[in-house]
């Protein structure tokens, strides 16, 4: 099977950064981080092209990238979260590679990004409810878009990237 790029989506805070870096040391591939690639292209971070630019320009900015990486060598890819928010991308990812949700609990995603002011989303949110409304949100959007997906909560990031080597396997088994 030819080896095609790893996609971590899923919800701020579900460890896509941290699975990615995982992922990498038992694959030997190279890490994508798609936020801090448009954060360091634009000069300023995230939260900066939001409030200066919108979410509507970051979303360009998103899709534009997530096109130029499905073009380049394989590569995990530590997706934005909410690049699913475009049917386009979720084309581009299926047709460059699998797509992998993390999934995490509210209280696993709270006690990951409560100290975390970089996350514009978030802000004025960072309490269980709005978490969990948020998820809820987003969970058809993800079911649309992933390959399978993968439970995070109370495991390490070696255990997680084993799990998705293995589905990895199984679904190259099945093709």
């Amino acid at each position: 099977m030819e080896q095609k790029h790893i996609y971590l989506i899923g919800f701020m805070g579900a460890g896509k950064s941290t699975v990615a870096k995982a992922l990498a040391k038992k694959t030997g591939l190279p890490v994508m981080e798609m936020d801090d690639i448009i954060a360091s292209r634009a000069g300023m971070p995230i939260r900066e092209i939001f409030a200066t630019q919108g979410e509507g320009a970051f979303r360009k900015e998103e899709a534009a990238l997530l096109a130029e990486i499905a073009d380049g060598e394989p590569a995990i890819v530590s997706c934005g979260g909410g690049l699913i928010k475009r049917e386009d991308n979720i084309s581009v990812m299926h047709s460059s590679g699998t797509v992998v949700c993390l999934t995490a609990s509210p209280e696993t995603i709270l006690s990951r990004v409560a100290g975390d002011s970089s996350r514009p989303l978030l802000q004025g949110k960072k309490d269980i409810a709005s978490i969990a409304a948020m998820i809820a949100e987003r969970v058809p959007l993800y079911e649309r878009a992933y390959d399978f997906s993968v439970k995070v909560d109370g495991r390490t990031p070696e255990k997680i990237a084993d799990s998705i080597l293995a589905a990895l396997q199984q679904k190259d088994r099945r093709m």
